[in-house]
């Protein structure tokens, strides 16, 4: 297979198109149109050691060094919404980021720095992470996804959504951007360390775009409380299941901030920065290094983490949808077998039941009573049979685009979930 020139693709993601950002933005307005210019190949560059802009663009000149510490530069420099990118070369705390995330040396640091700029903290698509967020955060739920349904075929829908949520959603990312010894700063500008994550909490940032359709029974979800079917959010929805937000929700969350700093909301705010920051990391990665380097990457800080499936299932009947179960599968009916017991008379009885199906032994539990042991047996068989995996090291669709794939072998697809009536 011919290898793509993925650094065709990928410039336009670091850099807006030309005539996009207008002289009122005030970014545009406090830099020199030669300064611009030489930012824009810096940003495309994946050289170590990018051009340097002549000193009159952002200093006076007075001294002579090629980057004057902050104390030195006029004011006009250090009222930018966002440090300016010729500072990430300078930043120790950027530099550690680098080698502790053990990035590839064609991933620039003024690239790295850009990750780190919330577009609540600068609203130019020039400076902020807006567009590489949008990159990690497709690639992200991509192999998240498909990696979920090849090792685990026979994953309900409603718990493939929680999955999902718990590997790829804000939160989990919030904890990924947290481990890597990310710190934000108090307030956005242009004095700050390129190393600290720079968002603000009196303004949401425009949210990464996700795939999904507005319903037209969307004030009807809301309000009265209608029925939001799995089959529904499969079609509608986003990546998680979860209902599009309208403008005028999103408008009605702005507003807020305002009211409500410091509280619950605010730290919403901030959880959702860090994750879009992670998200932005791995579409530098893949703008830079291509498609392999970053699927390792999300495979090395996102698919290792530890989720324990088997607590996200809830079951109304469990006896019942293992008896539709057993029916399907033309399976011999259910049958539940006292196992053994101690201190039947005693204040804490103990009851070991087995659901059997023929001579197969399905499910086993224990608890307090007969009943509650005859129910959690049956939750336990169906979650053995829902939690089945055809291996550890299972293939994936991604894989076959590296140029010394092997033949494919077809993934294991499960009939469906058991759906009760």
């Amino acid at each position: 297979m011919k290898r793509l020139r993925l650094d065709r693709w990928t410039g336009q993601l670091l850099v807006a198109r030309p005539g996009a950002s207008s002289a009122s933005t005030p970014r545009a307005a406090l830099r020199s149109p030669a300064m611009c210019r030489c930012m824009t190949v810096r940003n495309q560059s994946t050289a170590a050691s990018p051009q340097i802009p002549q000193e009159d663009d952002y200093y006076d000149g007075t001294d002579h060094s090629r980057f004057p510490p902050l104390e030195q530069l006029p004011p006009r420099a250090t009222s930018l919404p966002s440090p300016p990118p010729e500072r990430a070369l300078q930043s120790a705390k950027l530099a550690a980021l680098h080698a502790r995330l053990s990035l590839p040396e064609k991933v620039p640091l003024q690239t790295l720095g850009r990750a780190l700029v919330d577009a609540s903290a600068d609203d130019n698509p020039q400076y902020n992470n807006t567009n590489l967020a949008f990159v990690g955060h497709t690639l992200i739920n991509y192999h998240v996804g498909e990696w979920l349904m090849c090792r685990y075929p026979r994953l309900p829908m409603e718990v493939l959504y929680a999955a999902m949520k718990g590997y790829a959603g804000p939160t989990a990312l919030h904890h990924v951007a947290r481990s890597w010894g990310v710190e934000h700063a108090a307030a956005p500008g242009g004095e700050v360390d390129p190393g600290l994550l720079q968002f603000s909490m009196h303004k949401p940032g425009e949210a990464v775009t996700v795939f999904g359709y507005k319903r037209a029974e969307y004030d009807g979800l809301r309000k009265h409380q209608w029925r939001h079917g799995i089959s529904s959010r499969v079609v509608f929805d986003d990546d998680f299941g979860e209902i599009v937000q309208s403008e005028e929700e999103k408008d009605q969350m702005r507003a807020r901030a305002d009211t409500e700093y410091g509280n619950e909301y605010t730290r919403t705010l901030a959880e959702a920065a860090y994750a879009t920051c992670a998200r932005a990391v791995v579409g530098a990665i893949y703008a830079h290094t291509g498609r392999e380097a970053a699927k390792a990457f999300i495979k090395a800080h996102i698919l290792s983490r530890t989720l324990d499936l088997s607590r996200l299932f809830f079951f109304k009947k469990p006896t019942r949808e293992l008896s539709l179960l057993c029916a399907r599968e033309d399976f011999e009916p259910p049958v539940a077998r006292l196992l053994s017991e101690t201190g039947r008379m005693s204040r804490t009885p103990v009851f070991v039941v087995g659901i059997f199906s023929g001579k197969d032994k399905l499910g086993e539990a224990a608890a307090a009573s007969l009943e509650h042991a005859r129910a959690k047996a049956a939750m336990n068989a169906l979650k053995s049979w829902y939690l089945y995996s055809p291996g550890e090291h299972v293939r994936v669709p991604s894989d076959m685009l590296s140029e010394d794939a092997q033949p494919w072998d077809p993934a294991y697809i499960d009939i469906g979930e058991i759906i009760g009536r």
